[in-house]
This record gives structure tokens, sequence and C-alpha cells, in this order.
């Protein structure tokens, strides 16, 4: 089987923009006020994690909900975006204008919405999107297909049809099983773990290095793997 791809949907949370300090502190500031102190594996479980606010809530000791998490932790990350420490990773803005050259863009995330149309208008990258999936728009969150099924529809394509861009094992993982192909950008050169590390995709250490894989794959057929991960950096 063949497919062209017409599409690209980006994850956004340390694919496109750098918030891995800025959430774990805005959600370290959060549990604190209620008792438990932050630590680095705290950090660590946010990645990627569609259930986030629940994690977060769970370390309050039953004191506080999920709502109550994506409320406090969302005001935190706008004034973090007023106060300009949310930026854009290395090469991000141009990845996203070259896939935007090729055909229709999207972000699939499980950031809440408030957050992300501030961290995309704050960027200059909200004109790009042509759809917009967050946390709220779906049930299950990654690594279940939903938001990548969600982001395909919203932009009128079959998922086989669209390359997702992705960071984290459970972001490729939902990715994989909405029917996308994956150009994986695993955060700080991290190993894939066995079972999404095989799948047909192409891999890069950073967007730097995404950006002409990316623009290779775009417009043609990507069922076979392009890029042995050897021969783009490692991963």
């Amino acid at each position: 089987m063949s497919e062209v791809l017409r599409a690209t949907v980006f994850d956004l949370d340390d694919t496109l923009i750098d918030t891995a300090d800025a959430w774990g502190r805005a959600c370290g500031a959060f549990t604190a006020a209620h008792g438990h102190r932050w630590r680095p594996e705290d950090g660590r479980a946010l990645h990627g994690n569609g259930r986030w606010a629940s994690y977060v809530a769970g370390l309050c000791g039953g004191r506080v909900d999920a709502g109550d998490v994506v409320e406090a932790c969302t005001d935190a990350m706008i004034a973090a975006c007023a106060a300009g420490r949310v930026r854009a990773l290395p090469g991000a803005v141009a990845l996203v204008r070259a896939a935007r050259r090729h055909g229709p863009v999207a972000v699939a995330t499980a950031s809440p919405r408030r957050f992300v149309h501030t961290a995309l208008r704050h960027l200059g990258l909200a004109e790009l999107m042509d759809a917009v999936v967050c946390g709220e728009d779906v049930t299950r969150a990654k690594p279940a297909p939903d938001p990548y099924l969600h982001a395909a529809t919203s932009l009128g394509l079959d998922p086989a049809h669209c390359l997702a861009v992705e960071d984290s094992p459970d972001g490729i993982r939902s990715a994989a099983a909405a029917g996308l192909p994956v150009l994986a950008i695993p955060r700080d050169g991290m190993v894939l773990p066995a079972d999404i590390a095989h799948l047909p995709s192409a891999h890069a250490l950073d967007t730097v290095r995404a950006l002409p894989i990316l623009t290779e794959l775009l417009g043609r057929s990507v069922y076979e793997r392009v890029a042995e991960p050897d021969t783009v950096g490692g991963r």
C-alpha cells in the first residue's frame, strides 16, 4: 500500500515549543501549595502524558481535581508566555513554514486550549494552522489515536495522507494508531522504546535536522522508511 502525504500534523510541547521546564515549574508550584514537593520523576511523568492533569491532581492528596490543575497551570503558562519564557525550539518555525508550503498544517496536543492558542499567537504560528486540536477536544488522550484522528478529520483528509511530527513515545503511539506515518524527533536524543522504534518512520535529533527530512517526505509515498535512524543523526 502506498499513500501520498498532503498535510502535516504537529505535536506542540517539546516538538515545536520548549515548555518542559515551564510546565514543570507551573505544576510544581501548584503541588507545593497542596503539600507535595515536586520531584524529577514528576517532571518526567509529564512528558507526552495526555492525562497530565489527573497525574498532578493525584499528587495533591485528593484535595483537588484535574479541572483545578488545568485552570491554575494554564494561568501560569499563559503568564510564562507573556514573560517570554515560552519559546519556539530552534528550527521549529521554519519547519512549520516548510510544511505549510506543501499543504495544510495542524496541531494535535494534550495541552489546554487557552494556553495552546496563546502560545501559537505569541510565536507567530497561529496564522499558519488550518486546524488545532487541544486537550478538551477529545475524550481519549494520547496514546489513544483520537487526537490525530480528530486532526485529520478537521483537515478533511484520510489519516494516511497526513504526516505526524512527534517527540514523545505516547505521541508516536497515538499517531501510528491513527494510521499516520511519523517523523519522530525524540527529545534530548531519547532512545525510543522497542514497541515504536520499528515503526515505518523517519527520525531526527531535533527540529533543525528534521527540516530536510520533512521536505523529502511531504508530497510523496513514505510507507517505506526513507532513512534509517543512524543515517540522520541517531536516536
